[in-house]
């Protein structure tokens, strides 16, 4: 389906993107897919440290050919600039007054000490969207706090409740509060432009990636504020769902979860492993005495799932009402027959790695083809584009930023 203009819902928004690594890259993701045109701001003195984070095409690493930071980039322009240096501040003045929404993910208090802060941005354009995201907040004791989404998951709490009782904390995969923080930020993003687009009003929005995750504890917080219970480590273990786990299956390394929620289930359960004897045993029947005999039951679903696939047992599970689904690698989720069909992945053209497939949208809205619209920028890829095109800039006046090292 082909998107003709004015279909796109960011279409005409100008976003400046100071921001790396993950939050704030993802944020403005969602901007630039739908239509935004994002400027990606990089430098080659201080490379994106997912530029230096496989997969890389061919096994062969290179700023320009992983792709983590391909599909956390898509749809942008890039542009190389050494934010160390007097000309290429002025350049990011400029591109500050262009711009609509202004992302940044410094440590708190970076952009002031560049000359480029909201004060100085809302100077240079009144109605300015400036979003400030870091660990833990623009200010308060730990703002200064600098470091990953590892760090904030942790202190978080996600690491206290993710992992085997016995081992330590193992935590959840990745820079965890990185790849949800997004969600929430591009939310107050879009209302930051919705309340502008009504009243002419910019915003700075402070945005703490421990605040915004905190939201997925919710319920393990409520618990200790109500009941005064502190969560901890279960492994693949649940309390309101016995058997829980992880089984193996037919192959190599070969997985399939199921989690039985309710009697019912158990008894499908026990009914798609064609009855056996032992399923029938009274000390089975309810969820706490499957919870105290956890151990063993596992041990018998997975003398029976040994026998098969993952996808037939999920098959066959899913059919009977029993929650279950095979473990997948990314090979897998390529071939994947409903994200086939809904057209998940989309092949694009990338200057270096040539065609390679990125994430789509999580997500459809009837009336328009969503998701990246051409790969992500190798690094100064739009250099000219960018400060000739949009900021006017002038043959001389670049080549004088070439010459003073703004640009790099």
């Amino acid at each position: 389906m082909s998107v003709m203009p004015g279909q796109l819902p960011f279409e005409g928004v100008k976003v400046a993107d100071f921001s790396w690594v993950g939050v704030g890259p993802k944020t403005a993701k969602y901007l630039a897919d739908h239509g935004a045109t994002v400027v990606r701001v990089e430098s080659e003195t201080r490379v994106d440290i997912l530029r230096t984070a496989g997969p890389y095409k061919d096994a062969e690493p290179g700023p320009n050919r992983s792709h983590l930071f391909g599909d956390w980039n898509t749809s942008k322009l890039g542009l190389t600039l050494d934010l160390k240096t007097p000309e290429a501040i002025e350049v990011a003045k400029r591109l500050i007054a262009w711009a609509d929404v202004c992302l940044e993910s410094f440590t708190p208090g970076t952009m002031d000490d560049l000359g480029i802060g909201y004060q100085v941005a809302k100077s240079l354009n009144p109605s300015i969207i400036m979003v400030s995201t870091c660990l833990m907040g623009q200010n308060g004791p730990a703002a200064p706090f600098a470091g990953y989404g590892f760090h904030a998951s942790a202190m978080a709490g996600f690491y206290q409740l993710t992992g085997w009782a016995d081992l330590p904390p193992d935590g959840p995969w990745v820079a965890y509060t990185d790849t949800i923080s997004p969600h929430f930020l591009a939310a107050a993003m879009m209302a930051a432009m919705d309340h502008r687009r009504r009243t002419g009003q910019g915003q700075h929005i402070d945005a703490s990636q421990l605040e915004m995750s905190l939201h997925f504890l919710a319920p393990q917080i409520m618990d200790f504020n109500l009941s005064g219970r502190q969560v901890s480590r279960d492994g693949n273990r649940h309390e309101s769902a016995a058997p829980q786990g992880a089984y193996p299956s037919r192959g190599d390394d070969q997985w399939c979860a199921i989690s039985v929620e309710n009697d019912e289930q158990w008894r499908s359960l026990c009914l798609a492993m064609g009855q056996p004897a032992w399923a029938r045993d009274a000390g089975f029947q309810t969820l706490q005495e499957r919870r105290q005999r956890h151990d063993e039951i596992d041990e018998r679903i997975a003398a029976w799932t040994s026998g098969k696939t993952s996808k037939e047992i999920m098959d066959e599970l899913q059919a009977v009402g029993v929650p279950a689904g095979m473990v997948q690698r990314s090979s897998g989720l390529h071939q994947d027959p409903q994200l086939k069909h809904r057209g998940f992945f989309r092949h694009l053209d990338h200057q270096e790695m040539g065609n390679v497939p990125y994430s789509g949208d999580q997500f459809k809205i009837q009336g328009y083809e969503g998701g990246p619209r051409f790969a992500a920028p190798c690094l100064g890829q739009h250099n000219e584009m960018v400060l000739k095109d949009l900021l006017g800039m002038t043959d001389d006046e670049v080549v004088e930023l070439v010459i003073a090292g703004a640009i790099t």
